[in-house]
């Protein structure tokens, strides 16, 4: 009988979670980690599933979106999910953990599995036979991102130093903003938040004084066509006036005059609940984005489904490349997982991870491959990543990616209450139709 065996390219969040998954199903798995043959900028040790920007996972409430997928993920038996409950710290409503304890309980668990084998060494181009799950990361090595770019195209791998922040729709004051585009073009495809000279002022004059975070050496420099939103302010007070926040084109509806400066909002998911700032890539400290961001006419009480953030960022254009269940489309044997594809974060990493593990087992098996139902938080991600879309970016779990319910609720946080409701048990039902509970 010729054995079942599955590759898996990365030893981070979502490698380790992959190949756990399959060694837990019976299958065989190779997991291929360059450390510490060939570092990277950002990881200081040889551990897998090493955190290299925080030891927080996010909040672990359920009615919060990261909460909610932690959730999932521990009904599914997710090993990060485990070894993080088994490591944590002192932190609130956050699951926090120990960073070296942490990444050492992932190490062991994954070294002491019967099926798995760790192999030291860099992979430099993509298996051409056999299933595979390329679980990279952002700091993909240069042999193996050229070889990616082969297969996907130069145009569908993206190296990003820059994100702009996005809101959820039902946080924008409404009675604030306009809907319009420039030159009466399009039907109102923008959401504008018209400012005065004396709101554009105060806004410049708190950008230029917001604490930043500052860039590794790997990091920099600067794109010009992508700059930080306070980098174009240091460069004139009217520099954000001529560029980003340009008014040219648009007339309030309310004054019927030009704002001084207008911040536009643009729809960024198909079910139009959440809307990014055109051309605000930053890179302040995520408390004083949210201090002066809110700052600008309608955003005063904005709920950010994600914050800017300013790092050098691999990862293929998922949306025209993957299917739902983590497949390369042109390839059903090679899966992609982790923030190579765009499911930011290290939960979200996480989540990836698990689906294409799963996903290459039932290929290696002759199973259909599994897609999570859109209510879930894991499916909602599989789904954002994996849906037609322009300007395509990375994306956090949040609940603007979840279907809205079929009924109003007052409040955000019982809404938040209902959908986690709704998610769980749409899991529940899904994991037991599937096979999923042992």
């Amino acid at each position: 009988m010729t054995e079942l065996r599955l590759s898996v390219i990365g030893g981070g969040l979502a490698g380790s979670e992959a190949a756990w998954q399959a060694a837990q199903r019976g299958v065989a798995v190779t997991l291929f980690e360059m450390r510490p043959g060939r570092n990277t900028p950002a990881h200081c040790t040889d551990r897998l599933a090493e955190l290299v920007c925080s030891n927080s996972l996010g909040s672990d409430l359920p009615d919060r979106a990261p909460g909610l997928l932690k959730a999932e993920l521990r009904r599914l038996g997710s090993l990060i999910l485990s070894a993080a409950d088994q490591t944590t710290v002192p932190a609130g409503d956050a699951l926090a953990v120990g960073r070296e304890a942490f990444s050492q309980r992932v190490t062991e668990q994954i070294q002491a599995h019967p099926l798995i084998t760790v192999v030291r060494q860099e992979i430099g181009a993509l298996p051409s036979g056999g299933v595979t799950v390329v679980a990279s990361g952002p700091l993909t090595s240069d042999r193996l991102a050229a070889d990616i770019a082969l297969l996907t195209g130069k145009e569908s791998l993206h190296f990003y130093d820059a994100m702009a922040p996005i809101v959820t729709l039902e946080s924008i004051d409404l009675t604030r903003v306009f809907r319009a585009s420039r030159y009466g073009q399009g039907e109102g495809d923008y959401i504008n938040c018209p400012m005065t000279r004396e709101q554009y002022d105060a806004f410049v004059d708190a950008l230029l004084a917001a604490e930043r975070i500052p860039l590794r050496e790997f990091e920099g420099p600067f794109f010009e066509a992508c700059l930080p939103v306070e980098v174009i302010a240091e460069r004139g007070h009217r520099a954000l006036a001529f560029g980003p926040l340009k008014p040219v084109g648009l007339v309030d509806p309310r004054t019927g005059s030009r704002p001084y400066a207008v911040v536009q909002l643009r729809q960024d998911n198909i079910a139009a609940t959440l809307y990014n700032l055109v051309g605000f890539q930053t890179n302040l400290r995520w408390g004083e984005q949210r201090r002066v961001l809110r700052m600008i006419p309608g955003l005063e009480h904005a709920e950010f489904a994600r914050l800017g953030q300013m790092h050098r960022n691999t990862y293929i254009d998922s949306p025209s490349l993957l299917e739902p269940t983590m497949a390369f489309r042109s390839q059903p044997k090679l899966f992609f997982a982790g923030q190579i594809t765009g499911t930011e974060g290290y939960v979200g990493s996480t989540a990836s991870g698990y689906v294409a593990g799963l996903n290459a087992v039932h290929t290696l098996t002759g199973l259909q491959p599994l897609v999570f139902p859109p209510t879930t938080m894991i499916g909602a991600l599989c789904r954002y990543v994996s849906s037609p879309q322009s300007g395509f970016q990375p994306m956090k779990p949040n609940f603007g990616v979840l279907p809205p319910l079929g009924l109003p609720v007052h409040g955000k946080r019982e809404k938040h209450r209902r959908l986690a409701e709704r998610s769980l048990g749409d899991l529940e039902v899904f994991m037991r139709e599937k096979g999923l509970i042992s």
